[in-house]
């Protein structure tokens, strides 16, 4: 056994001598309370040991033990509708030993004692290699866990059990070589899992917001940041996505924000009901909370945590959603680490190597085929990650650095959010890389013009900007109507279309298609009032038309109905326009 003494304190970090043989990120024991910490640097017999808990009463000399083993989480059935802290304790179970965490408390990742369904999917004689599915078990209402082979773990199947309920602790398999395999398997946090190929992604990340899977759309397997202000939205752009976003699981990491955020996560997740099933939204969640108030070593592994859980369901074939909220305080935990290490700091106290840990994070995004016999078994992990600039200064380091190694940039604009136009996304600073690899989706699914619609709508929308800039210098009089029209179809954009009501039962969450007709009602409206100008015709009786008003209710309106109504509408604006009289 390795084992030291403490030899300096400093605030979350501490350093032990006489640790030889120990390695890095390694997991160790301090102190009499036998607090967790991992080894984050090595000098000769020396370790710098980052603890995740409160280091308040540790002394000078007090017992380090090493556990020869880097940080690790249980990965098995169990883990979807769980809720745990930044090393995969459960609160549910920490919180029976009262309102704040014991020190030094050790807690089953999952329950041991539960019976869980096992059935087979191999028979004895058959030959696995690592991944291969040996048997299912239902996990919740609408989730089907598989039981897979370890990474490096092969051979021939000597025994399987039979159809029935077992605790996760029973081996489900035995191989030929005495391998025993069971339901559970650990895997160190910051190394990513293993995969037979990666894929280039071409399925667009449905979100059911518009002005995200028209505009600014990301695929399956992407990753997009969503940078704001205090106050712009990014914590209900996030739950909007966990809850309506199409994919199959949802790992929700609360990574140092506010505890009154989190808390409102807490309470509110296991009361949502899954629009897609109707079962509880938590039976396909896990969720990860580590507040602002809570160590700052566990809050920089919260996030890794996250992604190894994210994996394990994309090795199953399941697409995953993680969302990190917020990104911004995992990078003040590193800075603050940085500094108990006396680090060189890099721009604003951060540490040098700021941008490589974020590449390292998002690098496990993507959509693979999963390793295992079955070819076909493809499962993606799409990342979201939210990023809270002081002040809303976007050119901060956590932004810029984020803005290198992701695909899409959500930005949230105070000035919108302060109008009550929400989602606050700005339309004008955001973007996305993926429009050339999702395209062709949009294009196969929704409608062969999807693109030129939604770059019209862009351009109108940008030309209202330049145009606002006249606006307030001379006044709106002082416009030729052509212009005055689009001033008004970019209004109609901005409320009819890219503002969504989160808590409407219908206009939370709009499909592709109601979003491609929705546009091309606007549209066909400034075409419309296009021509009629041309012909003479003044702006005034133009709006004096209903028309703005019917297609203001469409996104209210229930799907299909407005599926329905929309392309007679198209009809009928073109019809009404033109039989306008010229005065």
């Amino acid at each position: 056994m390795i084992a030291g003494s403490i030899q300096k304190i400093t605030g979350p970090v501490v350093v032990a001598e006489g640790m030889t043989g120990a390695k890095m990120y390694d997991v160790v024991r301090v102190g009499a309370y036998g607090l967790m910490g991992e080894v984050i640097r090595l000098e000769s017999d020396r370790a710098t040991i980052q603890v995740y808990e409160d280091t308040s009463g540790l002394m000078v000399g007090d017992v380090v033990e090493s556990t020869e083993g880097p940080l690790m989480v249980e990965l098995g059935p169990g883990l979807l509708s769980s809720i745990y802290d930044g090393v995969q304790r459960p609160l549910p179970e920490i919180a029976k030993t009262g309102d704040f965490i014991a020190r030094g408390t050790v807690v089953s990742a999952l329950d041991r004692e539960k019976l869980w369904k096992f059935t087979p999917s191999v028979e004895p004689g058959t030959t696995v290699v690592p991944g291969d599915i040996l048997g299912t078990i239902p996990e919740g209402q609408t989730i089907i866990h598989k039981v897979m082979v370890p990474p490096k773990v092969s051979g021939k199947v000597v025994t399987v059990l039979p159809v029935g309920e077992y605790n996760i602790d029973t081996a489900v398999a035995t191989l030929e070589d005495g391998t025993k395999i069971g339901m559970t398997q650990r895997w160190p946090v910051r190394q990513g899992r293993p995969y037979a190929k990666k894929l280039d992604p071409t399925t667009p990340f449905i979100t059911g917001m518009r002005i995200l899977d028209t505009f600014f759309p990301i695929a399956l397997g992407g990753n997009a940041i969503i940078p704001g202000g205090f106050g712009t939205g990014k914590t209900v752009t996030q739950q909007s996505l966990a809850k309506w976003a199409d994919v199959d699981i949802i790992v929700y990491v609360g990574c140092g924000e506010r505890g009154n955020e989190m808390t409102e996560v807490l309470t509110e997740f296991p009361q949502l009901d899954d629009p897609k099933t109707g079962a509880p939204l938590m039976d396909r969640t896990v969720l990860v909370a580590n507040t602002s108030n809570m160590p700052v070593a566990a809050r920089e592994a919260s996030i890794y945590v996250g992604a190894t859980l994210a994996e394990f369901y994309r090795d199953m074939g399941y697409n995953v959603a993680m969302m990190a909220d917020s990104t911004s305080r995992w990078g003040e935990a590193l800075r603050e680490i940085s500094g108990r290490l006396e680090e060189m700091p890099g721009e604003e106290g951060y540490p040098a190597y700021l941008a490589t840990r974020l590449a390292a994070f998002y690098e496990r995004s993507g959509r693979v085929q999963a390793l295992g016999s079955e070819t076909d078994r493809l499962g993606s992990v799409t990342m979201v990650g939210a990023v809270s600039p002081a002040g809303g200064d976007m050119s901060e380091p956590m932004t810029q650095n984020s803005l290198r190694v992701t695909g899409a940039f959500w930005a949230l604009d105070t000035s919108l959010a302060h109008r009550r136009h929400f989602p606050a996304i700005s339309w004008t600073k955001s973007y996305t890389l993926y429009m050339g690899q999702v395209r062709g989706w949009f294009e196969s699914n929704v409608a062969s013009d999807w693109l030129a619609f939604r770059d019209r709508a862009m351009f109108l929308l940008q030309k209202e900007t330049e145009l606002q800039e006249i606006v307030q210098l001379v006044g709106p009089d002082a416009l030729p109507e052509s212009e005055k029209i689009i001033l008004e179809v970019a209004r109609m954009l901005r409320e009819d279309f890219l503002q969504q009501f989160a808590f409407d039962a219908v206009d939370a969450y709009c499909p592709p298609k109601k979003g491609y007709w929705l546009l091309k009602t606007i549209m066909a409206f400034h075409d419309a009032a296009i021509g009629a100008l041309n012909r003479g015709v003044s702006l005034r009786q133009i709006l004096q038309l209903p028309l703005s008003d019917e297609i203001a209710q469409l996104k209210t309106t229930p799907h299909e109905e407005a599926l329905a109504k929309m392309p007679k509408l198209c009809g009928r604006i073109a019809e009404d326009i033109a039989g306008i009289e010229v005065l």
